[in-house]
């Protein structure tokens, strides 16, 4: 599972920096953006891996194609997780009704997860064997950085989602 995450995080990191990669050279390694401890928030993959630009152009399309089958999906289970929710907390519980909207939440889990797996083979598939060296080196690396920090950062997440004047937890507007 932590792989799963770091691979997200690595073709997410990809399709955010990919489209802007086609006019122009992406930042030289260390020039990302610094966040409140002054640590770079994400390293530059594209630079860091060395994609060249057909891999970049074959990515972007990938990502393109991929990205309304994506939203439709996590829009699915964003539902069907409502719907279960609901169940589970009616008035009155019908146990038929809880199985049939966990059936479906499963569904559409299912889904998105083989909308992912099939997106991070793609990516895997376009890496030379040196960018996959480099890429498990660098997934090595989060992972032992995130083990290292992982409990601090979770704190951290949480006080920046407290409300500093009622010490309660902000509400997130539903993603769409």
């Amino acid at each position: 599972m932590r792989y799963t995450s770091l691979f997200l995080i690595f073709i997410a990191a990809i399709a955010a920096t990919a489209s802007g990669a086609f006019a122009q050279e992406g930042p030289p390694p260390g020039d990302g953006p610094k966040d409140e401890r002054g640590d770079e928030r994400r390293p530059n993959l594209l630079a860091e891996l060395g994609l060249s630009a057909d891999q970049l152009q074959q990515i972007g399309r990938m990502n393109q194609e991929r990205r309304p089958h994506i939203r439709e999906a996590r829009r699915r289970m964003g539902d069907a997780a409502r719907n279960l929710d609901m169940a589970i907390y009616a008035d009155v519980v019908n146990d038929a009704d809880v199985k049939s909207r966990l059936k479906e939440f499963q569904v559409a889990e299912a889904e998105l997860s083989r909308l992912r797996f099939e997106s991070e083979l793609a990516v895997r598939k376009l890496l030379t064997p040196e960018q996959l060296v480099r890429f498990r080196e660098l997934r090595r690396q989060f992972t032992e950085e995130r083990r290292k920090n992982g409990p601090e950062r979770r704190r951290q997440r949480r006080d920046r989602r407290m409300s500093p004047a009622q010490d309660q937890p902000l509400r997130r507007a539903p993603s769409q």
